[in-house]
């Protein structure tokens, strides 16, 4: 196990490793889900300058999986900035809602029967370290992606959950500065989550009918 220094000297190493493409992408990265907190349209740009980055980062480390997930990632910020754009009533802006419990069942058991399915080939075909979990982050942050670009407040919860499990599998293969980073990244979602929940209390207050006179 590795000493707090040792810790330390890995996370200035890998820091003082790091190319100005893989800075400028995490700068973008931590720029997206801050305007995604605020419900800043321009958040979409930001993913989408940041996931192409990334695409290139990872394929020419042979990372082929990881490259093309980038692929779905720039789609989907795309998609994300149409939606928040006109994807409301009459075209109008998108404006923050919740899922009912039966979706969030249907969703999470989407995501279970494709980890298991994936982290079974995964597990038989190839060398990969934790297969299953690996997969879970996978298929869970391609959904909750989606959830984003539809405003859904829950998608906050399931990003708390994918990143907390995120830690622990970048800690585990010593990638301590991606862990610190997805560290910060839990701070920003509990504030994502606090604002999106006032909008949508607020919506909801405005949306009550005020009381008839006699």
């Amino acid at each position: 196990m590795s000493t707090p220094a040792g810790i330390g000297e890995t996370l200035v190493a890998a820091a003082a490793a790091m190319s100005a493409a893989e800075v400028t992408a995490v700068v973008l990265a931590v720029a997206y889900l801050l305007l995604a907190v605020r419900q800043n349209i321009w958040c979409w740009a930001a993913a989408l300058a940041s996931t192409a980055i990334y695409m290139v980062i990872f394929f020419e480390a042979a990372l082929v999986m990881e490259s093309a997930l980038q692929v779905f990632y720039a789609a989907m910020a795309v998609y994300g900035w149409w939606q928040w754009r006109q994807g409301g009533p009459d075209h109008n802006a998108l404006a923050v809602s919740r899922w009912t419990p039966r979706r969030h069942v249907l969703a999470v058991g989407a995501i279970a029967v494709a980890t298991l399915i994936s982290g079974a080939l995964l597990d038989a075909h190839t060398d990969a370290a934790m297969p299953y979990l690996d997969s879970f982050t996978t298929w869970a942050a391609m959904l909750t992606t989606w959830m984003v670009a539809r405003k859904i407040l829950e998608n906050w919860v399931y990003w708390f959950v994918i990143d907390s499990v995120s830690i622990y599998l970048y800690v585990s293969r010593e990638l301590y500065l991606t862990a610190l980073l997805f560290v910060a990244y839990l701070v920003i979602i509990v504030f994502g989550n606090r604002a999106w929940r006032r909008d949508l209390d607020g919506a909801d207050a405005d949306a009550i009918p005020a009381p008839q006179n006699a």
